[in-house]
C-alpha cells in the first residue's frame, strides 16, 4: 500500500533529477506542450507502491505487469498518470474537458510506424526548403558565403513617437548577447544599429562604428520610452493604435565553413538584402489565399487581456509575414497527407510549433535561444521579438538552433520510440545509467509485435463530473488536478488549438467549438466569474463521482500545492463530500526550482499526494492533537526529503504544512460531516477546524525553530522521544 511502502527519498531523488530536464527521462512529454506535468516517475512509484510487494528501490527498475487492473484520470492534463499506468499494462481511462488535452494523450498513446512517420515529416520538410528555404538565408560576415542559415531574427518593438512620429525602439537594454555562451558582451547601438562586443555588461563603452555613447536614456523602462529624436517621452502599449510595429534589429545565423575555426555564435546587422527576403515573404502571403491562418479574434481573458493592452485583437496578428507564409505552406501539405495517424501527428507537430513560429517569443541573451510564448505558463509580452527558422537547420549531430520543424520533429520522434521502448535512468554517483525497462510499452497497441498487441484505452473530451460508470468500477484513481487559478489551460491553449483545428476538426467533433474555454473548467478565472466556490463546487462533483467508481478500499491519489492555504480547502471539502478518508498526506518535488515562473519566487516546488480510501489503515503517529506534535510531522517529511538530495525552503516548508493540517481536518471533520451547505460554508467549516486547532502560522512556527536548529547545527539529531513517535508501527484502521 502507498501509504506503507512510499519511498520518500527514493522518489523525491528521481522526481527532481527528471524536473531538471524532463524529456530525458519521460521523452513522451515532448509530443507536445502541455503545462506543469508531474513528474512520471512519481505516478510510477505511486502505482508500484499500491500493487505490487517489496521495496519499492527494487521494483522500481524492473518490467512489470499489472493488466489486471483498471486506472481511471478524471483530470488527465498531459496524460502522465495514464502514460505511466498503461506502461505496466493497466487497463486506462481518462477525462478532460479541454480538447488540446484529449488530444495530446490521444497522440502520446496512439501507435504511429515510426519509419513511415518520419520519411513524411522530412519529405514535408525538403519541399518547404525547396519553396520557401532561401527566405532563412543570409551572407556570412566571415567569410562571405551567400547561404549561412539563419537561426533566429531579432526584432524589437518601435511604435512611433506620439509627437515626431518616428520609430521608437523599445529596447530594455542594449544587450544582444551576454558572455555566457558567448566571448563576450553584445549590443547594438540605439544610433547606427550596428553591433559592437564589450568585456563589460553594466557599463559599456560608446559604439565604435558611430562614437555614440553608450546610454540608458532612451531605453524602455516603466512603460516609458524616450524618443531618440525628439526627446518626447512616449507611454507604451497604446491598444488604441494596433498591434506595435516591429523592426528587425540583428540575426543570428550558422555558417557550417567557418563554424570550425570560430569561437562563439553568429551574429550581424541585417542587410539589405536580408530586409528583401522579408518583403518577399509579406509580398508572397498576401499574394496567396490563406485557408489555414487562423481569423478568430482573441476573447477576453484573465490572460488574453494581456494580448489586448498591446493591441492584440486576432490571432493572426501575433505572427510576422514571413511566420505565417511558413506555417500556412506547412499546413497545406499536412492536409496532402493520406495516411490519417501520420497525418493527425505531423498536425500535432505544426501545433507545437505554433509556440514557437509567433511575435510572442522571447530571446534568452544568456542562454542564447528562442524562449517559446509559454516559457512562463502565460502570454509575456517582451519588447524583443525572436523569430525562429520554421525549418530547422540540420547539423552534424544534431538540430541546430531551437523552434524549427527540424527540431519538432526530432522530439516527437524520440517520444515516439520511448514508448515502443521505455526505460529508466538509474544514478550510480556522477554516471548516468539508462536502464531499458523490457516487457513494457506505451500505446493503444503494438502492430510490431508477434502476436501483435492492444491494451484498453478509453479517452473522453469530457466533463468528469457528467460521467457514467455504470458497471464499471476501478482499482485506482491517479490524479493530478486542477490548482486554483495557478494556470490558464484553456486562454492558453486556444493559441494552438486555432490552428490544430483547421486540420483535424473534419474528422473530430471534439474540435467543433472555436475556443477550449468551457463553463466547467475549474481554473480560478476572473474574467469568466470562476470563483473559488465554483472550483469547489466542481471539484466536489468530480470527487463524489469518482467515490463511486473505485472498488472498496482502492485508493484515490491526487497530487496538489498551491501557496494560498485556502486554496486547499476546496479539496478538503471534495474528501469530505466524497465520504472518503484521507490516509496519507505525502511530499514530493513535482517542479523545477530554476523554472522560468518559479525562479527567484517564493513559490514552493513540492507538491502533496494526498491518499483517500474508503477503508484501509495508516500509522497512528500521523495523527497530531497539537501544532508541535504536527510539527513533528512535518520534521519527518522534511528530512525525508532531504535524503532525497532536497534542500527544503520555506516556501517547501509552508505546502508540507498546508497538506498535513487539510489531512487532519479531513480526518476529524469526517465523522459528523453534512455536504448540504453552500460551497462556502463547507469551506468555512474546514477554516475553522484549522483555526481551533491552532493555525497553520503555529505548526510552521514550531517546525521553523526545529529546522532552523537542526540547519545551524548541520545535523538532524532525534531525541528519544522524537525517535520512537517517528518509528512507531501502531496502526489505525478505518
Amino acid at each position: 500500500m502507498i501509504e506503507r511502502d512510499f519511498d520518500v527519498p527514493f522518489v523525491a531523488d528521481l522526481a527532481l533529477r527528471e524536473k531538471q530536464i524532463q524529456q530525458n527521462y519521460r521523452p513522451v512529454v515532448a509530443v507536445h506542450k502541455w503545462f506543469a506535468r508531474r513528474p512520471g516517475t512519481l505516478f510510477r512509484a505511486l502505482l508500484l507502491s499500491e500493487f505490487l510487494e517489496g521495496p519499492l528501490r527494487e521494483q522500481f527498475y524492473r518490467g512489470q505487469s499489472l493488466k489486471h487492473l483498471r486506472v481511471l484520470d478524471p483530470f488527465m492534463g498531459g496524460g502522465t498518470t495514464l502514460l505511466e499506468a498503461n506502461r505496466v499494462g493497466c487497463s486506462v481511462t481518462g477525462f478532460d474537458i479541454n480538447p488540446m488535452a484529449w488530444w495530446i494523450v490521444r497522440q502520446e498513446i496512439g501507435e504511429l510506424n515510426p519509419r513511415a512517420y518520419r520519411v513524411a515529416a522530412d519529405t514535408l520538410r525538403d519541399t518547404l526548403e525547396s519553396e520557401i528555404g532561401h527566405l532563412y538565408r543570409t551572407q556570412c560576415r566571415e567569410c562571405g558565403a551567400r547561404d549561412a542559415h539563419v537561426k533566429y531574427f531579432l526584432w524589437v518593438k518601435s511604435p512611433p513617437c506620439a509627437k515626431c512620429r518616428q520609430p521608437v525602439d523599445l529596447f530594455p537594454n542594449y544587450l544582444v548577447a551576454a558572455d555566457v555562451r558567448h566571448p563576450t558582451n553584445l549590443f547594438v547601438c540605439r544610433d547606427c544599429g550596428e553591433l559592437y562586443d564589450s568585456p563589460a555588461r553594466k557599463n559599456p563603452p560608446g559604439c565604435p562604428h558611430c562614437k555614440t555613447r553608450f546610454s540608458v536614456e532612451f531605453t524602455a523602462r516603466r512603460n516609458r520610452c524616450k524618443c531618440k529624436h525628439c526627446g518626447h517621452v512616449n507611454a507604451y502599449p497604446t491598444p488604441e493604435g494596433g498591434p506595435p510595429p516591429h523592426r528587425m534589429f540583428a540575426i543570428e545565423y550558422h555558417c557550417e565553413r567557418c563554424r570550425p575555426a570560430h569561437s562563439g555564435r553568429f551574429f550581424k546587422k541585417p542587410a539589405p538584402a536580408d530586409l528583401r527576403r522579408y518583403d518577399e515573404a509579406a509580398a508572397r502571403l498576401a499574394a496567396g489565399e490563406a485557408r489555414f491562418i487562423p481569423q478568430e479574434e482573441i476573447p477576453p481573458g484573465d490572460e488574453t487581456d494581456r494580448l489586448h493592452r498591446w493591441g492584440y485583437r486576432f490571432y493572426r496578428e501575433m505572427f510576422n509575414a514571413r511566420q505565417l507564409l511558413g506555417l500556412e505552406l506547412l499546413c497545406h501539405a499536412i492536409k496532402r497527407q493520406k495516411d490519417s495517424r501520420i497525418a493527425d501527428a505531423l498536425a500535432t507537430n505544426l501545433s507545437d510549433l505554433v509556440r514557437y513560429q509567433n511575435l510572442l517569443c522571447r530571446y534568452d541573451t544568456k542562454a542564447l535561444k528562442s524562449l517559446d510564448v509559454f516559457s512562463v505558463h502565460g502570454f509575456p509580452v517582451g519588447l524583443i521579438q525572436c523569430e525562429s527558422n520554421v525549418l530547422g537547420i540540420s547539423g552534424k549531430a544534431m538540430a541546430v538552433g531551437s523552434g524549427g520543424w527540424l527540431n519538432i520533429v526530432d522530439k516527437f520522434a524520440k517520444a515516439k520510440a520511448y514508448c515502443r521502448h521505455p526505460f529508466e535512468i538509474r544514478h550510480e554517483g556522477r554516471r548516468k545509467v539508462r536502464v531499458p525497462i523490457l516487457t513494457e510499452w506505451i500505446g493503444d497497441q503494438r502492430n510490431d509485435l508477434h502476436p501483435p498487441e492492444t491494451k484498453e484505452v478509453a479517452l473522453a473530451c469530457a466533463d468528469a463530473s457528467e460521467a457514467d460508470f455504470t458497471g464499471r468500477k476501478f482499482d485506482a484513481i491517479l490524479t493530478d488536478p486542477p490548482y486554483f487559478q495557478n494556470v490558464q489551460y484553456a486562454e492558453l491553449m486556444d493559441f494552438c488549438y486555432v490552428w490544430l483545428r483547421k486540420l483535424v476538426k473534419a474528422a473530430h467533433p471534439e474540435f467543433d467549438g472555436l475556443t477550449t474555454r468551457h463553463t466547467n473548467e475549474l481554473t480560478g478565472n476572473v474574467s469568466m466569474g470562476r470563483t473559488l466556490e465554483h472550483f469547489t463546487e466542481g471539484i466536489s462533483r468530480v470527487f463524489r463521482r469518482m467515490a463511486k467508481a473505485l472498488n472498496p478500499g482502492a485508493p484515490l491519489a491526487f497530487t496538489y500545492h498551491h501557496n494560498s492555504l485556502d486554496a486547499y480547502l476546496p479539496v478538503a471539502v471534495a474528501m469530505l463530500d466524497s465520504g472518503l478518508a484521507c490516509s496519507a498526506s505525502l511530499p514530493c518535488p513535482a517542479e523545477m526550482g530554476a523554472s522560468i515562473h518559479i525562479n527567484g519566487t517564493v513559490s514552493s516546488i513540492v507538491d502533496t499526494v494526498f491518499v483517500c480510501r474508503s477503508t484501509g489503515k495508516f500509522p497512528r503517529r500521523w495523527l497530531a492533537d497539537t501544532p508541535a506534535a504536527l510539527a513533528r510531522v512535518a520534521a519527518g517529511d522534511l528530512r525525508l526529503l532531504e535524503q532525497g538530495q532536497m534542500k527544503p525552503t520555506q516556501g517547501d516548508m509552508r505546502c508540507v504544512v498546508f497538506g498535513h493540517l487539510i489531512r487532519l481536518a479531513v480526518w476529524r471533520l469526517r465523522p459528523t460531516w453534512v455536504a448540504t451547505p453552500k460551497a462556502a460554508d463547507r469551506m468555512a467549516a474546514v477554516r475553522r477546524w484549522i483555526i481551533k486547532f491552532g493555525g497553520a502560522d503555529a505548526v510552521l512556527q514550531e517546525l521553523g525553530d526545529a529546522y532552523a536548529r537542526a540547519r545551524a547545527e548541520q545535523q538532524w539529531e532525534l531525541n528519544e522521544e522524537d525517535k520512537a513517535f517517528r518509528t512507531s508501527t501502531d496502526e489505525i484502521s478505518f
